[in-house]
């Protein structure tokens, strides 16, 4: 999995002289305290990257490849200083039309970068990006639709948390059950050590959450909207909560406002930072479908909780299932998926009743005495179960003292225990 691996820096960054109002830092902005930041891979991040990333936020929409090549080929410093540049140089940025390129200039000409770096510091967060040590290197998958960067509330490593992590989603208008199953797998999730991620949402993302907060265990909210936004509103005790025992996570800068667009390419960042995401409940229309489809495409684990068939609400989940994701019930089967070799989820079975502790003859013996109410001679009981008539007559004996068989003289029948039992014969002509 690609979780561990280390964080790398963006290729051809800091590409010109600084300029536009990213360029213009020179200090360490508010928020972040340290003057260059050590990656993952010993790469120093320059506070002009950061500052020019914090930029391109207001500019670039998430999960949009356009703006990621540019990124990629430019880095961040040059990409804003052409974005920003008086006049802009007709040609300096291709690939799109110019109608939206118009869109992209005229939002660079308003941001204000160390404003939404001092405004997440004051509320004790702060600003990730690419060759930070806390940067999840396994968003790299996402190619150009990578975050430029991600903006955190919460005491947690991210990186860390990420390595061992779960999506669960599922529907909104969830049923009693999805709530219940979604709260199960979270706490039974956070007990085994997994952190569990979802979008915060009512429904199952919120069952998840307080399933693991519940548990005492690590949970994360990823969120359409920038990480100081409580979206939904209904949620803000909940994703303060998680703020202050866990993380929340903000691809938008501070104060930017959630859109539909914006909550499916949020659904990315979830499958791409976990390990594996489950749908509990989903109908065919759902954005947790989309998460799935995301999380299989970067070659993450796709799970499904099954339910009745004639509920719309499990329809996309069937679907998923069918689809070749794997059918899961609890945490067991989760972890038995997403974990470590040996983290096996325990064997299966109904209870153990006595009858399942006899002996292959006995229990033929046992099934050969009539049922209730009837009885058979030793030689009777024999020629049913494909034995002798010593040997049946041996474990006849042994089915009185287990309390199944009963004698009287030469005949032989059930007792009440052995006539109750599931195996034994019932009545009928």
């Amino acid at each position: 999995m690609t979780g561990s691996a280390p964080s790398r820096a963006e290729p051809g960054r800091g590409g010109g002289p600084a300029g536009g109002p990213a360029g213009a830092a020179a200090g360490a902005p508010a928020g972040n305290a340290r003057g260059t930041d050590t990656g993952g891979a010993g790469v120093a991040v320059a506070d002009e990257d950061r500052v020019a990333r914090a930029a391109l936020c207001r500019v670039i929409e998430p999960g949009d490849e356009h703006g990621g090549r540019w990124l990629r080929e430019l880095g961040a410093v040059e990409l804003v200083r052409r974005l920003t540049a008086e006049p802009y140089r007709s040609g300096s940025l291709t690939g799109v039309s110019e109608r939206r390129l118009q869109g992209y200039l005229a939002r660079a000409a308003r941001v204000r970068p160390r404003r939404d770096l001092e405004l997440i510091g004051a509320l004790g967060g702060r600003f990730v990006v690419p060759g930070d040590a806390e940067w999840p290197s396994q968003l790299d998958d996402l190619g150009d639709a990578r975050p430029l960067g991600l903006w955190l509330r919460g005491p947690a490593d991210l990186r860390r948390w990420a390595l061992r992590s779960v999506a669960v989603v599922g529907a909104r208008a969830c049923t009693p059950y999805g709530a219940h199953m979604a709260a199960a797998l979270g706490a039974g999730l956070a007990e085994r050590g997994w952190v569990v991620v979802s979008g915060a949402a009512f429904g199952i993302d919120g069952a998840a959450h307080r399933g693991a907060l519940g548990a005492q265990g690590a949970t994360v909210a990823v969120l359409a909207c920038g990480a100081d936004v409580a979206y939904p509103r209904g949620h803000a005790g909940l994703i303060g909560r998680i703020a202050q025992q866990g993380l929340v996570v903000g691809e938008l800068p501070p104060g930017d406002h959630p859109t539909p667009a914006r909550f499916l390419l949020r659904n990315r960042v979830i499958a791409a930072l976990t390990r594996g995401t489950v749908v509990v409940e989903a109908a065919y229309r759902s954005g947790a479908l989309a998460t799935a489809r995301d999380a299989r495409r970067i070659g993450r684990h796709t799970m499904g909780v099954p339910g009745a068939a004639t509920s719309g609400l499990s329809a996309g989940v069937h679907e998923l299932l069918r689809d070749g994701a794997v059918l899961v019930t609890d945490a067991d089967d989760v972890v038995e998926l997403v974990g470590d070799i040996g983290e096996l989820a325990p064997d299966r079975r109904g209870p153990v009743v006595p009858r399942d502790l006899l002996d292959p003859v006995t229990a033929r013996v046992l099934d050969a005495l009539p049922r209730p109410g009837r009885t058979a001679t030793v030689p009777d009981v024999a020629a049913t179960a494909g034995t002798s008539v010593d040997d049946a007559l041996g474990r006849l004996y042994e089915l009185h003292s287990l309390g199944y068989a009963e004698r009287r003289g030469d005949i032989w029948r059930l007792t009440a225990a052995g006539g109750r039992h599931p195996n034994a014969r019932r009545g009928g002509p």
